[in-house]
């Protein structure tokens, strides 16, 4: 009996220093969660830093002019306003190699700032980024110290929605397009002086598109007495990211958005058809025979030689761009804005470009190394200000615009500039808006930007002849999704170019279509699927 009496007694001793720890444990946790939270600093107390480091690329209208953004009419004015020195830190090089360069930045640990990239489409998406410390949560931030943005979004409901993760995080300044006019800057152009001279119409449909190509290629429009035109320039990125000419059968080649179901538009039977025309159109010399491995100078050469009869391309960098070059050369040289075509006469294609407002491109975020987030928060604000949305948009009143009847009017050092520069880069050495940036853009700057006839009538063709109701939200996958994700796309999209290639250029025959569509099966296409859905039923229901 004295026994079992000393051993409850030494039971009951233990329970009461376990429970003890326990609530000091308990505690001690309850504590460190209330040290993490953010303090607040009272917004009346909160000044402008006195420096910021921040990363990001040096776009290339401006590395023509300026070593750096401190160069730029915009950066000037506003350290003069609010007293900011900004050390800017731009990686070398383009594409991947600043794809390269960021990752490096980020698994070294030694982050700058505000670091300006897409992270709506890193690695393991921005929530992770967040909770990696990377970069920082800036809901209560913008809340407290961002009146400007915090303003827009509140107006702005959808917009909201799209820089919001799933997990409900605001992750950074976003760059916004303020107007359905700055979300539509791709499409199809044709020459229209060699149309007017084969008494030819503009094409619709891709019937009409394959008769007036063969005449392009037979009747010798550039007059030279020789049959060297190249009827048709469209690049594999085109056809795959964008749609060109896929959205005539209804489908995206990617992944589309079927009234809330994800599709995967490359094994679709549709996505067949087109192979078919492409592969016809190759094989008759209609489409160029180097469309898979054209750079910029190549095409700029096919162009201004006289040659390219219709391409895939921009209002500013295709249409604007050609028709400067060729204005001396060949003053009759105009290229004109064509329908995104369809199969039948009067329909629309399924997809072509147009933006959403937000998409991820040119945000900046604060890392987690940054010391004054309140303060940093409140600089990248001032671009949402009227103030800091005429500066980012137009530059300096009196430098770079006037205001003209109560319109911001660019002055002859961007339209007419006096050391020849184009216009993307006299722009380019007074703004943002140009190109993209933690801004809303305005509408005004394309208005003048897209100074010729064509380039706004390209605007209003490229819009309304699309549905663009099947392109996919600005979804974000979320840690575990993003992994399984890369991991499947990395090699599949390595299988699907190449297999779309030689269908196209007939080094794989049409009979092996459904084979491709097995092994992308196999791969597991489908279940990349699936993880786009997860995204997209959570992004309906933010």
């Amino acid at each position: 009996m004295k026994t079992l009496s000393f051993l409850l007694l030494l039971l009951i001793l233990l329970l009461l220093v376990v429970g003890c720890s326990s609530n000091e444990t308990s505690n001690e946790q309850e504590e460190q969660a209330e040290g993490e939270d953010i303090e607040l600093k009272d917004p009346e107390e909160v000044e402008y830093p006195e420096e910021i480091t921040y990363w990001t690329e040096l776009h290339p209208s401006v590395s023509q002019t300026s070593q750096t953004l401190n160069d730029v009419g915009v950066y000037q004015e506003l350290e003069k306003i609010t007293g900011t020195k900004v050390e800017f830190k731009h990686p070398s090089g383009e594409g991947t190699d600043i794809t390269e360069q960021f990752n490096l930045m980020i698994a070294s640990g030694k982050l700058p700032d505000v670091i300006e990239y897409n992270w709506r489409t890193v690695p393991n998406g921005p929530d992770k980024a967040i909770e990696a410390g990377n970069i920082i949560r800036l809901n209560e931030l913008i809340e407290n110290y961002a009146p400007n943005l915090n303003r827009y979004l509140n107006e702005n409901p959808e917009v909201k929605k799209m820089v919001t993760t799933d997990a409900g995080n605001i992750y950074t300044f976003p760059f916004i397009r303020g107007d359905e006019k700055l979300m539509v800057f791709m499409g199809m152009m044709i020459r229209q002086d060699w149309l007017d001279k084969l008494d030819l119409e503009q094409p619709s449909t891709i019937s009409e598109w394959e008769e007036v190509l063969t005449a392009f290629k037979n009747e010798d429009p550039n007059g030279n007495g020789e049959l060297d035109e190249i009827p048709l320039m469209v690049q594999p990125d085109d056809i795959k990211n964008i749609g060109a000419f896929v959205g005539a059968y209804g489908i995206h080649a990617q992944f589309y958005n079927d009234n809330g179901t994800v599709k995967y538009g490359s094994i679709q039977p549709e996505f067949k058809e087109f192979l078919t025309t492409m592969n016809k159109w190759y094989e008759q010399g209609l489409l160029d025979p180097d469309f898979a491995a054209v750079d910029t100078k190549l095409l700029d050469a096919k162009v201004t030689n006289n040659q390219l009869g219709s391409l895939f391309g921009f209002t500013g960098g295709g249409i604007g761009k050609y028709m400067g070059l060729m204005d001396e050369q060949n003053p009759e040289f105009t290229l004109s804005p064509t329908p995104h075509p369809s199969l039948k006469e009067g329909e629309k294609a399924a997809t072509a470009q147009l933006a959403h407002p937000y998409e991820g491109m040119h945000s900046a975020a604060i890392s987690g190394s940054a010391e004054n987030p309140e303060e940093i928060v409140k600089w990248l604000d001032f671009a949402y200000s009227e103030e800091g949305h005429m500066l980012f948009n137009f530059g300096i009143e009196g430098e770079s615009y006037e205001m003209v009847d109560g319109y911001p009017t660019y002055t002859e050092e961007i339209t007419e500039n006096p050391d020849g520069l184009p216009m993307n880069q006299a722009l380019g050495k007074y703004i943002r808006a140009s190109y993209g940036g933690p801004l809303v853009q305005d509408v005004r700057y394309v208005e003048q930007y897209l100074e010729l006839p064509q380039q706004q009538e390209a605007v209003e063709i490229w819009g309304e002849t699309a549905e663009n109701e099947i392109n996919m939200p600005p979804i974000t996958l979320n840690a575990d999704e993003s992994e399984e994700y890369n991991s499947i796309m990395s090699d599949l999209d390595t299988y699907y170019d190449e297999m779309v290639l030689r269908f196209i250029m007939g080094e794989e025959p049409l009979s092996n279509f459904e084979d491709f569509v097995e092994t992308l099966k196999g791969m597991g296409i489908e279940r990349a699927i699936e993880l786009q859905q997860a995204a997209l039923d959570r992004y309906i229901a933010r």
